[in-house]
């Protein structure tokens, strides 16, 4: 149980390691990536309707949750934040958000799921040991681990979130290991989920000081040639425009150009970073355009204001296995917003919100 530090003051780097299966059970309040999500309260999950993408329609898949306590309140002694993304590689369009669900999920030390006392150093034998089981009974899609309401009618033993999900893993082997009153809880479908590790924090250490003007050496770096990749330059001919439309096209150019430095410039601290956390910070932009206002954000269903909470970096992106030949899930940044107050959600998982900033074209 290693959750992140809240203080605004300090940015604390999400990296990517590899991590042994019970290490990333709910019952360990993990913070990772992949796979199946490890819920925190095991009732009132999010269903099928609000977990599908806005664009196509289809099941969202788990990409990561972070575990991040709110000392403070008693309600939020376990508190974590998940983010869900579509699959589908058509949904990628130019700063389109769409395709992500962030939900908030928070309990009391003293709660219906999991023991008061801290998860122990070592595996159990039996998992519901760990924790007090689940008291809500609730049934997991065995695809991707979301709720499953749908069910075999011919085995009664597998589970789905949708139907998209059944005819896959029929597809992937369901088909000749179901028989009546019997069937396996797992599923052949080994692609759809993404690679799952495990996120490990600490603090950025900052390094001394240089001129934010200046080039920086680090320039080579991957994370940093990562994005001089996906950074592409107009061509416009300059006897087609007057004075004043390149004297304005140039000023954008320059700002452009300074938060991608500036951007550069801290990545390269750490270029392997996929996650960066300061709850009631600012986010890291990879461009002057598309930055949020604060009128752009959303308030909690509360009633509240939403508040910067982490980002998602584009180096996640190589963990995925997304690349293709053609097109390929992708982003600059994703920034997450929660409740500025971690309302109480009463065991349920509370919508929170994601924007979504590419490299400028």
């Amino acid at each position: 149980m290693a959750g992140v530090t809240r203080d605004s003051s300090v940015v604390q780097f999400g990296f990517v390691e590899e991590a042994v299966e019970w290490r990333l059970r709910s019952s360990q309040f993990p913070s990772k990536v992949g796979g199946k999500p490890s819920w925190l309260s095991l009732c009132e999950l999010p269903g099928p309707e609000e977990l599908s993408c806005e664009l196509c329609g289809q099941p969202c898949v788990f990409l990561l949750q972070v575990y991040a306590p709110v000392p403070e309140k008693a309600d939020c002694f376990h508190r974590t934040v998940f983010v869900f993304c579509c699959r589908n590689v058509a949904c990628y369009s130019f700063n389109d958000r769409r395709s992500f669900k962030v939900f908030r999920s928070q309990l009391p030390r003293r709660n219906d799921f999991y023991s008061y006392d801290p998860p122990p150093d070592e595996p159990l034998d039996d998992v519901e040991g760990e924790g007090l089981g689940n008291p809500c009974g609730v049934e997991l899609c065995r695809v991707c681990g979301c709720l499953g309401p749908k069910i075999c009618s011919r085995c009664h033993v597998a589970h789905y979130c949708s139907k998209d999900h059944q005819v896959m893993d029929w597809k992937a082997g369901h088909k000749k290991s179901c028989v009546e009153g019997g069937g396996s809880k797992e599923t052949g479908v080994s692609t759809f989920l993404f690679p799952e590790n495990e996120l490990v924090v600490e603090p950025e250490e900052m390094q001394p000081a240089t001129d934010p003007e200046r080039e920086p050496e680090s320039s080579t770096e991957p994370a940093a040639q990562l994005a001089v990749d996906n950074i592409t330059v107009p061509d416009f001919a300059s006897n087609c425009l007057d004075e004043k439309e390149l004297e304005a096209m140039a000023k954008s150019e320059s700002e452009e150009d300074k938060v991608f430095q500036h951007f550069k410039q801290r990545i390269a601290i750490e270029p392997e970073q996929v996650l960066r956390y300061s709850r009631g910070g600012s986010p890291l932009w990879v461009s002057a355009k598309n930055v949020p206002q604060q009128e752009s954000i959303p308030h909690c269903i509360c009633g509240a204001e939403r508040i910067f909470e982490f980002q998602v970096m584009p180096q996640l992106l190589n963990h995925l296995n997304v690349d293709t030949l053609d097109t390929s899930i992708d982003w600059g940044t994703l920034a997450v917003y929660t409740c500025a107050e971690s309302c109480d959600t009463d065991n349920k998982y509370v919508p929170e919100f994601l924007w979504k900033q590419d490299y400028s074209h």
